[in-house]
């Protein structure tokens, strides 16, 4: 079991076949095993900020980076992604919006509440581990990310 307190990437993906196949396109490309799956917006928060059935997880142990779908269920992914990002204990960390649409509305939308990359989820899995593969590559073996400090709510 992932210890909640050093997840690399958080997933926040409410489709079970995009679960399945981005969890088996980290593996087959050997980038992380530290990994966290939420399935819905609210979830997310709660993990992030440590509330919920996650209040008990150390809120400055953050991901190396979210991959986050658009359309979520309970709170959407833009939501999700203008809370952390206005939040002085999560602005830093790297956001990487992982969905279907490729409609300009959704991309704008998207980096102008702070998204660090959009990507469209290709069809084929064969495309989906190369994207895969050049995504962890970059967000968990080369980037060097922001030390998060413990702030005040």
């Amino acid at each position: 079991m992932t210890d909640l307190n050093e997840v690399e990437i958080l997933l926040v993906e409410d489709n079970p076949n995009d679960v399945e196949l981005t969890l088996r396109a980290l593996k087959n490309n050997k980038l992380t095993n530290r990994i966290h799956v939420v399935r819905d917006g609210a979830e997310a928060l709660d993990f992030l900020f440590s509330r919920g059935a996650y209040s008990g997880r150390n809120a400055t142990s953050l991901p190396k980076v979210v991959l986050l779908d658009l359309k979520l269920p309970k709170v959407d992914g833009l939501e999700v992604l203008k809370q952390i990002k206005q939040d002085p204990r999560t602005h830093v960390l790297p956001v990487v919006v992982l969905t279907s649409s490729a409609q300009s509305p959704d991309i704008d939308r998207a980096y102008d509440a702070g998204a660090n990359s959009y990507l469209v989820k290709p069809v084929a899995f064969e495309s989906l581990l190369g994207l895969v593969r050049t995504l962890g590559l970059y967000w968990i073996a080369t980037n060097e990310g922001p030390v998060i400090v413990e702030t005040a709510p």
